[in-house]
């Protein structure tokens, strides 16, 4: 089991991207987050295809981070089902995931 993931959403603004983000890094829950967007997304939902674009938000945390990480994503998400995908990282600067790990800490 990877020690480190990148767990990745989509969401359908800019601003709720940035929501998403900064919950997440702050609730200590991701080190940090990127936004990559706008992306057009094409998906089957409710009997028919949809194309719209998106924002994907990629959180970097702890593997012990990811379940508590999935709920606060699903409670703040928009989405009735939204796309949380967790996918480990198998390397990488030694120095960058110490600091990951650091920075999903909760505070004491």
């Amino acid at each position: 089991m990877a020690e480190h993931v990148i767990v990745a959403t989509t969401t359908d603004s800019e601003d709720r991207a940035r929501a998403l983000a900064a919950g997440a890094v702050e609730a200590k829950l991701g080190a940090c987050a990127q936004i990559v967007g706008p992306i057009t997304s094409v998906y089957r939902w409710e009997g028919a295809t949809h194309t719209d674009p998106e924002w994907r938000v990629e959180i970097k945390t702890a593997a012990d981070r990811v379940a508590a990480l999935t709920e606060h994503l699903k409670a703040a998400h928009s989405y009735d089902v939204p796309e949380i995908v967790a996918t480990p990282i198998t390397g990488g600067s030694a120095a960058y995931l110490s600091w990951v790990v650091d920075e999903t800490r909760p505070q004491s």
